[in-house]
């Protein structure tokens, strides 16, 4: 390597090398962070197979990949790999075809258009709790999945959870449990026509996935109306440039299909595994639960006596009997709680804050990565193209340097005062500069309609022993089903 890159500390050797270290185990890259984090501070490098390998946990060199040089980086490997599943969809398409692609599906996600989700959201979270009982146990992991999925089906295709919805789901499961496969095999793509035994069954599971979805589509444009659903707009959506030919153009059916199964997968695991992780925190901190009951019960709270006759937005409780907060001591007050709105977004400030600490302490996108394609300098370092970088909401987000007690779950760090004293890239659980996620508005959303919709209504209490253990995958999962009994509030 030529004497004029200057590289972080690291590793001196490549990494197979330490290959019976603790902190070195195929599928959990996120001990070997750990480790390079704890031993070389906020960047560090390693080799492997010849590579240099940066792993950057400082805010402003992360700004520096993400925003200030981005034009001098492209998805690195493991990201391109998904390709081979996703196509050229957005997470994992490359300027200029990002560019056009992001384009064409901004209006799918106006603020206006998702804003019409709300009620598909809040109707989907009712429809699940109402099946639930009092002393009842269930994973909360599989649970929410169930609820993200019915949540999916409706606001990207307008459907219930048919058949072929159920199909899509179980097919990007089982490519799921094929993901550190996929990316651990050299030249995968080289390789997807042989009788490999994993590459069969990914093989099978994707050609069942493209039938499903392109069947779904080609019923959609046969019926050449906008639905309101996400695929609609797709279909309708040209690129606001004109092309060589002076066209307007939209997505080809390949295209659609691509940002289909990403918004899909982006949409629906990541959202499930932030709730089920946001149940789990707040059945071990009693506070932060009491919190944001008391937001609900100023929010959505009704006392009884005050509820209108055939209020079908609200659900009454008999079993239940609170104390509104603020209110003058006294006898308990009875409280009903009516169903959140669009309306009510705004004022569920302690419920986003809930939402958004447990993403900092379990991201569902919990690493990124960049391949420099041109020299690029952090600081007093210059690292040569072909370099990768590696990035990890996981990590800052538990430096005590930017989140004093780190492992502590308090909800109030994401106060407008707070954010504002942090550095910006301590937080990035969507992402940055021109790749930031297309659909973060809509996450949000969901993720606070949901939990106002289940929390007015539950208290989870976790059943386990021992806290859950976090799988890095694609998304941020559970390993094991989290068991957690059903009491109502």
């Amino acid at each position: 390597m030529s004497n004029n890159w200057n590289l972080p500390p690291g590793l001196p050797h490549s990494l197979p090398f330490y290959a019976f270290k603790p902190w070195v185990k195929l599928g959990e890259p996120i001990r070997l962070f750990e480790y390079l984090h704890r031993t070389y501070g906020s960047i560090a490098h390693y080799r492997f197979m010849g590579t240099p390998i940066v792993f950057v946990n400082e805010p402003d060199y992360i700004r520096e990949i993400l925003v200030t040089q981005a034009s001098s980086f492209v998805k690195e490997r493991t990201v391109r790999r998904m390709k081979i599943l996703l196509g050229e969809g957005l997470i994992t398409s490359d300027d200029p075809i990002h560019i056009r692609q992001r384009r064409i599906a901004a209006p799918a996600f106006h603020r206006q258009r998702i804003a019409a989700y709300a009620d598909q959201i809040v109707s989907s979270a009712e429809h699940h709790v109402s099946q639930w009982q009092p002393g009842q146990t269930l994973d909360i992991s599989a649970a929410m999945m169930s609820l993200s999925l019915e949540i999916v089906a409706r606001t990207l295709f307008d459907t219930e959870v048919t058949d072929d919805i159920r199909r899509i789901n179980d097919e990007v499961n089982t490519i799921m449990d094929l993901y550190n496969f996929l990316i651990a095999f050299p030249r995968m793509e080289d390789f997807l026509h042989l009788p490999i035994p994993g590459v069969m069954k990914f093989r099978r599971s994707k050609a069942r996935l493209d039938k499903v979805v392109n069947r779904l589509i080609a019923e959609h444009k046969r019926e050449g109306i906008d639905k309101g659903d996400l695929l609609s707009m797709l279909i309708s959506s040209r690129d606001e440039q004109a092309d060589s030919s002076g066209r307007y153009t939209g997505m080809s059916d390949e295209q659609i299909r691509d940002e289909v199964l990403t918004i899909f997968l982006a949409g629906y695991e990541t959202t499930a595994n932030a709730l089920a992780w946001t149940w789990y925190l707040l059945s071990q901190n009693p506070e932060a639960e009491a919190k944001l009951h008391a937001e609900l019960d100023q929010v959505l709270g009704i006392p009884a006596s005050e509820r209108p006759a055939g209020n079908v937005s609200s659900r009454p409780d008999p079993e239940r009997a609170e104390r509104v907060e603020g209110a003058v001591e006294g006898p308990a007050v009875s409280l009903t709680h009516r169903l959140p709105t669009l309306a009510d977004y705004p004022a569920l400030r302690y419920t986003e804050q809930v939402f958004a600490e447990s993403m900092r302490l379990y991201p569902p996108a919990w690493a990124m990565g960049r391949m420099s394609t041109q020299p690029v300098t952090l600081g007093p370092y210059r690292i040569p193209p072909g370099a990768h970088f590696f990035m990890s909401q996981y990590i800052v987000s538990r430096t005590p340097e930017f989140y004093p007690d780190p492992l502590r779950f308090d909800p109030d760090r994401f106060t407008p005062e707070a954010k504002a004293a942090r550095p910006r890239f301590t937080y990035f659980p969507f992402g940055a500069g021109s790749r930031q996620c297309i659909g973060e508005s809509f996450a949000w959303m969901e993720g606070v309609l949901a939990i106002a919709t289940i929390a007015s209504r539950w208290r989870l209490a976790y059943l386990g022993t021992m806290p859950p253990v976090p799988q890095a995958k694609i998304t941020l999962r559970p390993r094991d089903p989290v068991s957690m009994r059903l009491s109502r509030r």
